[in-house]
């Protein structure tokens, strides 16, 4: 009796069509994620019509994208996968501030500013606060001339370009260090605020039975000649949400105190 074609025999005929392929990475990640989607469709005996259910959510993930709003990179927030990227991504030395995800409201060319100088251009309310700082290496030197890039929601819990009332670039700015190694500017306060929950994504986290908030936080990319550049958050260390963030991206050395109007937050860089 002829024995039928075997699950594993099938998988060993998809890897082998790799085989012919010139780039030699690429064919090693797609090796990868043929074995593990392979082995994620066996272990939970996926049905057809689930595997159908999943390309429909994949394909609205893809209608939901835009100029703007990139859902694709909210699911792979949710999913953990971002943060997990960034920490083999930024596998600093022990003592290197820790990296966290950059998340899907990035702006290149957000205007430089100088140090002490406030990223608000469009009033909405909120707390003051003064955030100081100092970028050095990890013997402690300060490094002079690392750009800060910084950005944050508005008191209201959006992000400028989701937002029409606020200015473009509200919330952001470029510092460059002192020659001590030293940054400042002024802002509010963060606040917590819910990732985009009205797609794909803010519908299958309803379904599985989570919450769609991020802990209050500002977005810091800090870099300079000859360091690995760093990706990372001043978190406020009173949010409700540290122990809970939608999109794992917190860590304990991240949390700072905020609630006296200032904050100190220091960057330590790793050479590269």
């Amino acid at each position: 009796m002829t024995r039928n074609f075997t699950p594993e025999q099938h998988l060993a005929e998809v890897l082998a069509s790799f085989d012919g392929s010139t780039d030699d990475r690429l064919a090693e990640v797609s090796r990868a994620a043929v074995r593990h989607l392979h082995a994620f469709a066996a272990e939970v005996g996926l049905s057809r019509e689930e595997w159908f259910a999943g390309i429909q959510f994949l394909t609205a993930v893809g209608q939901m994208c835009d100029d703007v709003r990139q859902e694709f990179i909210l699911l792979s927030d949710t999913l953990g996968v971002s943060m997990l990227v960034e920490m083999l991504d930024q596998d600093g030395s022990d003592g290197t501030t820790e990296p966290t995800v950059f998340g899907p409201f990035h702006v290149d060319g957000a205007p430089p500013r100088e140090n002490g100088d406030s990223i608000i251009e469009t009033e909405l309310g909120g707390d003051p606060l003064v955030v100081e700082g100092a970028v050095r290496d990890l013997d402690g030197a300060p490094i002079a001339g690392a750009t800060v890039d910084v950005w944050q929601t508005a008191a209201n819990g959006l992000y400028d370009v989701q937002d029409a009332d606020q200015a473009p670039m509200n919330c952001r700015g470029v510092f460059t260090t002192d020659r001590d190694g030293r940054y400042a500017f002024r802002t509010v306060r963060p606040v917590d605020y819910t990732i985009p929950d009205d797609g794909p994504v803010g519908a299958w986290l309803g379904a599985v039975g989570r919450h769609p908030w991020r802990p209050a936080h500002i977005h810091l990319v800090a870099a300079a000649d000859g360091f690995v550049p760093i990706t990372t958050h001043l978190f406020d260390a009173t949010s409700e949400y540290l122990g809970s963030d939608a999109v794992f991206g917190v860590r304990e050395s991240l949390a700072v105190d905020v609630a006296s109007g200032s904050a100190r937050f220091d960057v330590v860089l790793d050479r590269s």
